[in-house]
């Protein structure tokens, strides 16, 4: 219930008394790109916290978004170390493999060897289906940590059939749709058709690799597509941007730098969306009338 002022103030007392105890914090903000979004207050008071006062703190920043320190203001990047660790992702391979040693039974254990045996046997059946491999992709591009992973696996074992004892293909692909981000998906469902569009010709913008975009962009990408297959679905410009400021208030996109542009006409201010394509995808084929064109377009 406290205020944002007596927080700061809380932490600047928890500085100075672990500085004087020779005490280390470590602050670590997963999902830093969240913490960018706005005034970026929070990340100003802590940084300049570890500048003014001796205390023996660190700040660790993760994030999947690359550009991520492009995005800081002045003032708290000023304050930034500028030290990176890049990690690359793991590859296809090394998720599967990761899969089969968090999901295998061991054979030297407890459990009857023979239930053991069969039970990794079609295990590995489920591993080498093309089906399967295309549920750990969308999962992995839904949302990539490996905890997220492991909380997807944890979905599907808890569904095991008891009588037989073992996992099917249907088991995961059940635990599929529990770990999509659930408020995108909601708020896909109450799009309307145009909405739908714009989403779909912003994602034709990033497969044509064109990084930065605005609503002018997105609105010749929508006019190419009705010159190309003449869709009944062709709305004007003013009834397309009521709909791009919808889609910026549902969460579903939103403008690449929040730092400053708010007096720029929002019709030119860079944009981005914030789904993924296997989301996208989930959403279109959820969607009782969405037209069988969109789902071409993002094949």
């Amino acid at each position: 219930m406290a205020s944002s002022d007596d927080n700061s103030q809380f932490m600047l007392a928890t500085l100075q008394e672990c500085g004087l105890k020779h005490k280390t914090l470590v602050f670590v903000l997963d999902e830093f790109d969240l913490f960018i979004q706005g005034k970026q207050r929070l990340l100003y008071a802590l940084l300049d916290a570890l500048q003014s006062i001796s205390s023996q703190a660190v700040v660790i920043g993760v994030s999947c978004q690359l550009d991520v320190e492009k995005l800081l203001d002045k003032r708290v990047k000023s304050r930034f170390s500028h030290r990176f660790l890049l990690f690359l992702p793991p590859s296809k391979n090394d998720l599967l493999k990761l899969v089969e040693h968090a999901l295998y039974l061991p054979i030297d254990s407890s459990i009857p060897q023979d239930y053991a045996v069969e039970y990794n046997a079609k295990l590995d059946a489920i591993l080498e289906d093309r089906r399967f491999q295309e549920i750990i992709d969308s999962c992995w591009e839904s949302y990539p940590t490996i905890r997220h992973l492991m909380k997807f696996l944890f979905h599907a074992v808890s569904s095991l059939n008891l009588d037989s004892g073992y996992l099917s293909f249907e088991n995961f692909k059940a635990a599929l749709p529990s770990m999509q981000r659930q408020p995108k998906m909601e708020s896909l469902r109450d799009c309307s058709v145009l909405e739908l569009y714009i989403l779909v010709c912003m994602k034709r913008l990033e497969v044509k690799e064109q990084n930065s975009y605005n609503f002018s962009a997105v609105m010749k990408e929508y006019k190419s597509i009705y010159g190309s297959f003449h869709t009944p679905d062709y709305y004007g410009q003013n009834v397309c941007l009521r709909a791009f400021e919808h889609l910026l208030q549902c969460g579903l996109i939103g403008f690449t730098d929040d730092r400053g542009g708010h007096n720029q006409i929002i019709e030119f201010r860079p944009v981005k969306l914030l789904i993924s394509l296997s989301e996208l995808i989930y959403g279109l084929k959820s969607y009782n009338s969405c037209p069988a064109l969109l789902l071409k377009l993002c094949a």
